[in-house]
């Protein structure tokens, strides 16, 4: 996001730098074609699932479903969030990505709860399996899993959105692994049970990695200070880079979306100084040292007169 035109606002004694990147439409592109992919194995593993008569395919298959639903609605997020800021959404719609992760979380929840569920039917009453064809199809699916993940795990680090369609599919792609195992348990050892079994085992594997990223979006939409920042550190930094910055106060650090970092804060600053100079030196911390690159400074001389600021020391 470094080196983006940035729009200086002076008379007031603050500086507000322009709006933190989009995401890039290279993104809506890999989310298309992992979408594509994953709609033709969801139907040839309802299929074989159906006719071999495996729970983990047919688990699989529901994970594609969710999935597909999944990799839709990141498809549509991550378009939303190209759309320029407006007199309505003055930061733009890049706070859709972090709804749509939020969204997938949850349907990932209730995912691994219905498919522990039938797990542990299947355990107790176990049915006949054409491990044949279960293990076929779960060749195909692992195969195809694993390269939508490719496609999408690029910008997983920095982008809920896609940290949310690589774990859908992270877990198919888990699912997919465990289904082969069971296939060649049930084909080459007669073990009905390691279907299901290794359904749940799947199921309780992704419960951690849902309810990471179900933190994860809930800290974004909170406007918590995100992942690796401090309050206290930035104010100390800033606070350091001049002896004429007195006092860091009402900082506020939040992340808008797909990575992009938000701070405001006021800057009490000695009587005569180069206010110009000290923007310039706080904006240009805050960006390579934190990743703000979105920053609102307000400059104050003498005691601030906000009502909640700090008393005077």
């Amino acid at each position: 996001m470094r080196g983006m035109p940035r729009d200086h606002a002076t008379g007031t004694g603050s500086r507000t730098v322009a709006g933190p990147s989009r995401p890039g439409r290279g993104r809506s592109a890999r989310l298309a074609g992992g979408l594509a992919l994953t709609l033709v194995v969801l139907l040839v593993e309802a299929v074989g699932g159906w006719w071999s008569g495996s729970l983990a395919l047919l688990a699989d298959a529901g994970h594609m479903l969710v999935d597909a639903l999944a990799l839709g609605l990141a498809l549509a997020s991550a378009r939303i969030a190209l759309r320029p800021a407006s007199a309505r959404y003055s930061f733009g719609l890049a706070r859709a990505e972090t709804l749509a992760g939020f969204t997938n979380a949850l349907t990932q929840l209730v995912l691994v709860g219905f498919i522990a569920w039938e797990a542990i039917q299947r355990l107790r009453y176990p049915h006949p399996i054409a491990s044949g064809v279960m293990l076929a199809v779960a060749v195909i699916g692992l195969l195809a899993n694993a390269l939508v993940l490719r496609l999408l795990h690029e910008h997983e680090a920095d982008d809920l959105n896609m940290a949310a369609a690589s774990l859908h599919v992270l877990g198919d792609l888990l699912s997919s692994v465990a289904t082969v195992l069971a296939a060649a348990a049930v084909r080459w050892a007669g073990w009905l049970w390691a279907d299901p079994a290794l359904s749940l085992l799947v199921s309780l594997m992704l419960l951690r990695s849902a309810g990471v990223l179900l933190r994860r979006s809930v800290r974004v939409l909170l406007e918590g200070v995100p992942e690796g920042l401090s309050a206290e550190d930035v104010a100390t930094v800033l606070h350091a880079l001049d002896p004429a910055i007195l006092e860091v106060h009402h900082l506020h650090l939040w992340t808008l979306g797909s990575g992009q970092r938000i701070a405001t804060l006021h800057a009490r600053v000695a009587a005569a100084g180069d206010d110009a100079r000290l923007l310039r030196v706080m904006h240009e911390t805050l960006a390579a040292r934190f990743g703000i690159d979105h920053a609102t400074v307000q400059i104050e001389r003498g005691h601030c007169t906000d009502a909640r600021c700090p008393p005077a020391r």
